[in-house]
């Protein structure tokens, strides 16, 4: 058994993940929104869509974007957490370029179209892996959001687009697709699902999905981001006054993908028929 700098014994075996649940659509303004619990993490992820590209784009760009913004709440934390009123701090603007860049690197950009999106996440609960529930849960609120731009006629493939003449004479009405074309027309927008999880060693040992006490006692931690088709987006391993072998970082990495594979099974049985 691991020995924890803490004294606490942990509740969970080493490969076992927190328990994940979702409440779609917690609030109604936002194109979508997910409250997202992975055990004690609560994250609340919104998706918004802004009225143009960002100010850097062509006039006539033919892809989109898609921005992400991090926040803990002052509650979050057993100290409160004090808000940044004067714009990210530097932790801040890291994960929230993590969450962006990860939910980008999911998203064909060109199959999108020219539309740019954002997507708020906001810790509700902070308790260990709040970059890695903010990313999958983004993952799922955008999904749902991109599913629902299909359905409006705003997210439509290349060749049914509007053509800048159409757009000028406002009479252009936007074409059905039927529920096959909507479906494979999604799944060009986000070909394979993102995840995030966090793994650990503690005395050589690798823990799985690691709430704060884990955490704290972590001789090194991990955050592994993944698409649904294996292929990775990022890894960040870090030792905490400790090292890690080659044997170990390949320990660290099959553990996390266990845990992906749950979180990519949950994702489909979450949206499945949501609307």
């Amino acid at each position: 058994m691991a020995k924890f700098k803490s004294g606490f014994e942990p509740t969970r075996a080493k490969n076992e993940m927190r328990h994940v649940e979702v409440e779609i659509d917690f609030t109604p303004n936002a194109l979508a929104s997910i409250l997202y619990r992975q055990g004690d993490t609560v994250i609340l992820a919104c998706v918004t869509k802004e009225s143009r590209l960002p100010g850097w784009f062509p006039r006539d760009s033919t892809k989109g974007w898609v921005h992400a913004e991090y926040s803990l709440l002052p509650g979050s934390t057993d100290s409160r957490f004090r808000r940044e009123r004067r714009g990210a701090k530097g932790r801040t603007q890291e994960i929230e370029r993590l969450i962006a860049r990860s939910l980008r690197a999911a998203v064909d950009l060109e199959a999108l179209g020219p539309i740019a999106l954002n997507v708020d996440c906001d810790v509700l609960n902070a308790d260990g892996g709040t970059r890695c529930a903010s990313i999958t849960a983004g993952n799922i609120a955008l999904r749902l959001a991109v599913r629902r731009l299909i359905a409006k006629g705003i997210c439509l493939p290349k060749d049914l687009r509007p053509t800048f003449e159409q757009q000028k004479e406002g009479n252009w009405v936007a074409p059905k697709l039927s529920s096959l074309e909507a479906s494979n027309h999604e799944n060009d927008v986000i070909p394979h699902d993102l995840a995030a999880i966090s793994v650990g060693l503690i005395d050589h040992e690798v823990w799985l999905d690691l709430d704060y006490l884990l955490d704290s006692n972590a001789d090194v931690d991990m955050n592994v981001i993944k698409t649904a088709d294996g292929n990775y987006v990022e890894i960040q391993g870090t030792g905490e006054e400790a090292t890690f072998s080659g044997d170990e970082l390949l320990a660290l990495l099959g553990s996390a993908d266990g845990g992906l594979e749950a979180l990519f099974d949950a994702q489909k049985l979450i949206l499945e028929g949501i609307e």
